[in-house]
């Protein structure tokens, strides 16, 4: 399929002003569907962006099965595979103009293992409900770059359409902003129950002493009803948790967010990395006894054994499609809001027919997630 015709707009202004929060709820007023991306917790350039999208011009779904496209992507047919169905989505979207902030924004979740992988989930039991992988091409993208205070806005133009660019400046510029209240509904339940998640946890030990795998990721989920507005939740975990990777996606029918230190894969100039953490101590507050503390993870056997393995880990999974493969950071301790974590950094170059998504779909899911070995 050609490429459809797009061309992009630019423009910037001061953010000192300004912050994400604030101008996704000015934003939500005018567009139903709203992506915030954010970096809370930065150090340098290099992580220092945070990104609203909005006004979405076609999206692709994975949902019960089956990938479709619609909008101005409809009439577009699947390859077969999910890799490729994605490739030839990001590839339509994809023109010369795009720039270093511009492409398309959406999630890949859990279950997607099912087709990068061949196991299969137990169909009997039931999964979030939710579409399994979304991405978007959207028409505005505003970028917050916060080492330097701009704020820059992107607009995709496609066809002969006329420019909305002094709307969305005047949007910015409108001083309201508010949030509705939020209120916890009924209890907290869960999928599974206190007893069948501890007889879970010994099972893992067993196949750990046996020597089946080294680590497992046991997990459980948790519901509760609520009544309002839940952005009040992500406000609430961004002070909480403040990380170098948040995220609330606003689909109007259902919502996703989170916290999170680390990034699945990053892929720059056809270098693909992956930063394995693993080896964490909770921190005092107080940077002499914090100090101490990382002296004491990077002498911990427990923390270290956990660290390596998922650098091999790391290795592993970044040689299937990448030459020169090497540890260029190793067990470098970092501090975070709330904890000390020992970081890596494992990188390697994609070999001449790999692309982006064909190695982020092979080292899926973090080995944080999944234990080791992988399936």
């Amino acid at each position: 399929m050609s490429k459809i015709d797009i061309k992009s707009k630019h423009d910037s202004m001061l953010s000192d002003l300004m912050t994400p929060v604030g101008l996704y709820l000015k934003v939500r007023r005018k567009y139903k569907e709203v992506l915030l991306l954010e970096s809370s917790d930065y150090s340098s350039k290099e992580d220092s962006l945070s990104f609203l999208c909005f006004d979405t011009q076609g999206h692709m779904l994975l949902a019960g099965g089956e990938v479709t496209y619609h909008g101005k992507a409809e009439g577009m047919n699947s390859t077969g595979e999910l890799v490729g169905d994605v490739e030839q989505f990001v590839a339509y979207f994809n023109h010369e103009e795009a720039g270093s902030y511009n492409g398309v924004f959406g999630y890949s979740s859990f279950d997607c293992i099912q087709h990068f992988e061949t196991i299969q989930f137990n169909p009997e039991k039931p999964r979030s409900g939710i579409p399994i992988l979304r991405y978007d091409f959207f028409r505005f993208i505003i970028v917050f770059d916060h080492f330097h205070e701009q704020l820059h806005i992107i607009e995709n133009i496609i066809g002969e359409e006329d420019s909305k660019m002094d709307n969305i400046k005047t949007l910015i510029l409108d001083p309201f902003s508010e949030t509705e209240s939020f209120s916890l509904d009924g209890g907290i339940e869960s999928n599974m129950t206190d007893d069948y998640f501890k007889n879970i946890v010994t099972r893992s030990k067993s196949h750990c002493q046996r020597g089946d795998i080294f680590q497992m990721v046991p997990s459980r989920r948790f519901s509760q009803g609520f009544t309002g507005d839940d952005f009040n939740v992500y406000r609430a975990l961004r002070s909480i948790n403040p990380s170098p990777y948040l995220f609330y996606f606003d689909y109007e029918t259902y919502r996703i967010f989170g916290s999170s230190p680390e990034a699945q894969m990053i892929v720059k100039d056809r270098v693909a990395e992956i930063h394995p953490i693993a080896g964490t101590f909770k921190r005092t507050g107080d940077l002499i006894k914090d100090n101490e503390l990382a002296r004491q993870l990077l002498a911990d056997p427990k923390e270290n054994a956990e660290h390596i393995m998922l650098v091999d880990l790391a290795r592993n999974d970044l040689s299937k499609n990448t030459d020169g493969v090497k540890v260029h950071k190793y067990k470098e301790v970092q501090y975070f809001s709330h904890v000390i974590h020992l970081v890596s950094v494992v990188k390697g170059v994609l070999k001449p027919e790999i692309s982006c998504y064909q190695i982020f779909a092979d080292t899926f899911p973090a080995g944080t997630l999944s234990g080791a070995p992988k399936y």
